[in-house]
């Protein structure tokens, strides 16, 4: 199956947002992709998560989820994006990502459950972590897809929930924060939760300035398919579930481990 990466450079104008990410849906249907993953924050984004964020955020039912229901019925796709949610508590809105099929039906709902709270920044100042842990799993053209959110990638356990869940295909939906050597460490990490979990990862990163970009996809092997670079832009690239059962039979790792 081909599945894309479409690699936003979002701001905070909703209504550009929403459609740049129509216009990379076209284009990754018209390549040939069932599923297109955007990333984090990709229908409001800045430098810092402030106070604009709850200020602007709607619940899954709202105009903004709506537009991307509609985007994915008018392509034919599976649609998987970042949204800032309502959430129950005053001045915290939920950093969620949603999934929507083709006919328009939400598919799977992900709230990050472990914030940005490092490198000087405070996201849990205006985001509510999300309340379940429990590993989010969808299907979609016949793939199982886990649900991950960029700083979830510093935490493997979530990565093998999700492997244990079903997951071959990881969508680690990012905006991963600029610094030293925070390029390498995004290409790292995603490569490791792929070797580890014998999975395919793809990394859906905001553009520079105000992300590192890199948005690319990893085999089970830790071979990387596609890297999309520094400007914003989306590609379709191929998935072959039949690798991940290959490399899952050669490294038995699911069999053999020890721990948990």
């Amino acid at each position: 199956m081909r599945i894309a990466l479409g690699q936003l450079e979002s701001g905070t104008d909703t209504g550009e947002n929403l459609a740049a990410i129509d216009r990379f849906a076209a284009a990754a249907a018209a390549d040939g992709a069932t599923l297109v993953a955007f990333p984090e924050y990709a229908t409001y984004e800045k430098k810092i998560v402030d106070a604009s964020f709850p200020a602007m955020a709607e619940p899954l039912d709202g105009p903004v989820c709506r537009e991307l229901a509609a985007t994915a019925t008018r392509h034919g796709i599976t649609l998987v994006a970042g949204v800032v949610e309502t959430s129950e508590e005053e001045g915290r809105a939920y950093n969620t990502l949603v999934a929507y099929g083709t006919s328009g039906a939400r598919l799977a709902v992900y709230r990050k459950i472990h914030l940005f709270d490092a490198q000087g920044f405070g996201e849990s100042t205006f985001i509510k972590p999300g309340p379940s842990t429990e590993p989010v799993v969808f299907e979609a053209g016949g793939a199982r897809f886990g649900l991950m959110t960029c700083y979830d990638l510093r935490f493997p356990e979530l990565a093998r929930s999700l492997a244990d869940a079903g997951a071959q295909v990881l969508l680690v939906c990012s905006s991963w924060v600029p610094g030293t050597h925070k390029t390498e460490q995004w290409l790292a990490l995603n490569a490791a939760r792929a070797i580890e979990n014998s999975v395919y990862v793809a990394g859906v990163c905001q553009a520079p300035p105000v992300s590192v970009g890199r948005s690319l996809l990893v085999d089970p092997m830790g071979y990387v398919e596609a890297d999309l670079g520094l400007e914003p832009g989306v590609r379709a690239v191929e998935v072959s579930l039949s690798t991940v059962t290959r490399v899952r039979e050669q490294f038995p790792m699911f069999r053999q481990r020890r721990l948990g």
